[in-house]
């Protein structure tokens, strides 16, 4: 991941935490499969002495991209402050992660960012890369599995996005299929109010 971008965001944590907004430092990094949230998350959580949620262990299997962007809410980033993680092998729950919730996080991962979770949230990031790059990345580090299951992942995402647009509630987004990536949108402040749920 590029360092200026790195450098960039954290700036911005910083910036956010100053003004006093969230309680704690709370980064929602989203985008489709193959944008690189998990390796920004990685890169932000290090540098932020953050604790990671990789949505990835939260999803209850391959259909549950609405149910780990409502336990974003409910349970990381809640009262409960923490997460049951998924065994993919098993196809079954496999025990509950306790987050600190006194501590900084980053949550990575498509459904992070919604109309509940953004406010909830220091900063707020959107990554963007077309289907080619996308492809390539995600079935070049999953494999098979993921490719049998590119169609039905992408359906949820989809429907996420129309139904949340978490690209208009992102402090930045970011194109992440160039050499080096760049910033596409920057905003200040607050992402705008979001419409009402339909």
């Amino acid at each position: 991941m590029d360092d200026a971008l790195v450098d960039e965001l954290v700036a911005r944590v910083a910036a956010g935490a100053d003004d006093g907004r969230t309680e704690r430092v709370v980064v929602l990094v989203d985008g489709r499969s193959g944008t690189g949230k998990t390796t920004l998350g990685d890169a932000l959580a290090e540098r932020l002495g953050a604790q990671v949620v990789h949505l990835d262990d939260v999803y209850p299997g391959w259909d549950g991209l609405r149910a780990a962007s409502d336990a974003v809410v409910t349970d990381v980033l809640g009262a409960r402050s923490g997460y049951r993680r998924w065994d993919w092998a098993a196809s079954e729950p496999d025990g509950w992660t306790a987050v600190d919730p006194r501590l900084p996080v980053v949550v990575e991962g498509c459904g992070a960012l919604s109309r509940d979770s953004a406010p909830l949230a220091t900063l707020r990031v959107w990554l963007e890369a077309d289907d080619r790059t996308r492809w390539q990345r995600a079935i070049g580090r999953d494999g098979e599995v993921f490719a049998r299951q590119w169609e039905r992942w992408a359906a949820q995402e989809e429907a996420f996005i129309a139904a949340e647009d978490p690209a208009a509630l992102a402090d930045l987004v970011v194109r992440t299929d160039r050499r080096h990536p760049h910033a596409a949108g920057l905003r200040s402040g607050r992402p705008r109010t979001p419409p009402p749920r339909r």
